[in-house]
Formats: structure tokens, C-alpha cells, sequence
């Protein structure tokens, strides 16, 4: 669609903050390509009456340009969700509106099982359908799964000129989370200092205050055998007030994702994936990690992460010390399983 044309009606779907934020933009960036003196409305549907709806998207008398931004949308009254079914068939020249709405509340249990839909959900679905049928333009905010997480790193750091390493891709995620905008800003960051190449010498390089505090960096370091590494990054988390428990989950869950891995065999991360519900990059890495192990040394190893697992939770008197001694045992479980 031209510039000179932008969508009437946008519908934005999905409850993931920045991937809202960045449709919502979209749209009024296309409104302000065909009038820059465009003015801009956001008002959640809480405060909406169907009178101030039909003041607000009612061509202007002046033929000012507006976007009217409606946030929430999921929970407009029926009034409100017919005067909006009504407009999207009917749209006005000069104005973009965009309806935000959280998508169709997820499943909470067995198909055809759980409650009878509410009178607010069913008119959510309403608006949602209504404006679908009406041809408004569409775009996806729904949270992404693992897999699509780290396609959106991928593509973070390929907008921002750059492109990032299988191992550097896995570190990034593990050190910062599953938070979208602190991601995004951690890619574009790490393209720009790295002259565009990331790998994972870049992350632990540029990212170094917030991956070596994390019990993800403990975790790998023991994994792999770096015990230098592992005890300094240990020393570090604790000092910087990481919770014991989550160092301690970290590393049950690299040793656990390394046995699981290791005893599927070898195989093409993608087809494993599936069977192992894990994203392919953490297969991968893991498939690495599982090199030098034995299957003597994980199972040493699964004893040492549940004891830990009880001991920084009350059972052990200095839940740093135990954190310690566990990670000495994953690492001398992993050098008897190299001999």
C-alpha cells in the first residue's frame, strides 16, 4: 500500500509489550508518511463511551489527519465493540485507527472440558473475528516460543548489519532471559561493538557485567570443564547477590539437558528437537557440551545437582559452600567420565 494510502484499520493481536509497541508504530509511521502533521490519540478502552469513540473517528471538519490508538480492546463494552464493528466496515478518510487486543485467551485445560467462555471473552472474540471479517490490517504481538525467540535474535542482530554464531546466540539467551526488549537492545548492541560480527567471544567480551553473573555462566563453565572459569564466575555471582537457588537451578538444568541429549543419541539438532521439546540451539549446544562426557559421570552428576537442589533451599548450613563443593563434584564427575 503507498504511502499516499495507509490502512483505515489496523489490528494489532497479542500481549508481548515490545512486539505491540513496534506494530502500533508501524501504523502511525504509515499515517505519518502521507501527512507528518498527522495527530496521534491513545486512549485504553476503559475510557472510551461509544459518544467520544464517534467524536474521535469522525472525519475532521478541518481535514486533519488522526490515528486514534485503541489499547485494550479486548475488554470494550458491547456498545462500544458494535460502533467499532460498524466503523471497520465504514472507515473515514483521514483517520487510522488502531485497535489493540490481546488475542483469545489461552486453554486452561482439556478441549471441551473447562468453563463455558464469559460474557467479556465472548465479545472480545467478537471484535476480534468482526475486524478480521471486515479486512483490517493484521499484525502478530503473541509472545514467541524458544525457537522463535532466537529467530528474532537472529533478526535483531541481522537489521542492526551484523550476524551472529549458533554458540554466541545460545550464551546471549542464556545470560539475558527471555525479556524481548532487553534481548532486542543486547543484539543491537553487541552489532555495533562487534563491527558486525558476534560470536561468542563478543557476548562474554561486551556483555561480560550481566553473563558472568548469572548462573547460566557458573553452569556452562562447569559443563564444559573450564574449573577456573566455573569457580571465578561462582565467586562473582555470589558476590554480586545472585540467589543461591538460581545458580544452583542453572546448573541442574545443564547437567539434566546434557544427560537427556546425550542419551538420544546423535543426531540433526532439528529432527531432535521435537522428541527432546527442546529449540534446536539448545540441542546444539548441548551436543557439544555432551563431548568428553560419560554416561557414569552424568549420572554422579544428576546426584550432585538434586542434593544441591535441597541444600541451598535450608537443608545445607552455607549454601554458598554447598554451591561450591557442587560444582567441584560436576566437574571432577565430568573429568572420571574423560578417563
Amino acid at each position: 500500500m503507498s504511502p499516499e494510502s495507509p490502512a483505515s484499520v489496523h489490528l494489532v493481536v497479542g500481549d508481548e509489550g515490545l512486539l505491540v509497541e513496534r506494530a502500533v508504530a508501524r501504523a502511525i509511521a504509515a499515517a505519518r508518511a502521507a501527512d507528518p502533521a498527522v495527530e496521534v490519540a491513545h486512549l485504553p478502552v476503559g475510557e472510551i463511551t461509544p459518544g467520544v469513540l464517534g467524536e474521535l473517528v469522525s472525519p475532521s471538519l478541518f481535514a486533519e489527519s488522526r490515528v486514534v490508538v485503541l489499547e485494550n480492546a479486548h475488554d470494550a463494552s458491547a456498545e462500544v465493540t458494535t460502533l467499532l464493528l460498524d466503523y471497520a466496515k465504514t472507515p473515514s478518510d483521514g483517520v487510522t485507527l488502531v485497535v489493540v487486543h490481546r488475542g483469545p485467551p489461552r486453554s486452561g485445560g482439556r478441549r471441551g472440558k473447562g468453563p463455558a467462555k464469559s460474557a467479556k471473552g465472548a465479545k472480545g472474540d467478537a471484535l476480534l473475528e468482526g475486524l478480521r471479517a471486515a479486512g483490517a490490517t493484521e499484525a502478530s504481538a503473541v509472545g514467541p516460543s524458544d525457537d522463535q525467540r532466537a529467530d528474532f535474535v537472529r533478526a535483531e542482530v541481522r537489521q542492526a548489519g551484523g550476524r551472529i554464531t549458533g554458540d554466541a546466540l545460545g550464551l546471549l539467551m542464556d545470560a539475558v532471559g527471555s525479556d524481548l526488549r532487553e534481548l532486542a537492545a543486547a543484539a543491537s548492541q553487541l552489532a555495533s561493538d562487534s563491527g558486525g560480527q558476534v560470536d561468542a567471544d563478543a557476548v562474554r567480551r561486551f556483555h561480560r557485567g550481566r553473563a558472568e553473573v548469572t548462573g547460566f555462566a557458573v553452569a556452562e563453565r562447569a559443563i564444559t570443564g573450564d574449573r577456573p572459569g566455573a569457580l571465578e564466575a561462582l565467586r562473582w555471582a555470589l558476590q554480586t547477590g545472585v540467589a543461591h537457588v538460581l545458580v544452583a537451578d542453572a546448573l541442574a538444568d545443564a547437567v539434566r539437558t546434557v544427560a537427556r541429549v546425550s542419551a538420544a543419541g546423535r543426531g540433526d539438532p532439528y529432527a531432535m528437537a521435537s522428541a527432546l521439546k527442546m529449540p534446536p540451539w539448545k540441542v546444539r549446544k548441548a551436543q557439544g557440551q555432551a563431548r568428553g562426557w560419560g554416561a557414569e559421570g552424568l549420572t554422579h552428576a544428576m546426584g550432585v545437582v538434586a542434593d544441591l537442589n535441597a541444600d541451598v533451599k535450608g537443608a545445607a548450613a552455607d549454601p554458598a559452600y554447598a554451591l561450591e563443593h557442587a560444582v567441584e563434584q560436576v566437574l571432577a564427575a565430568r573429568g572420571s567420565s574423560r578417563r
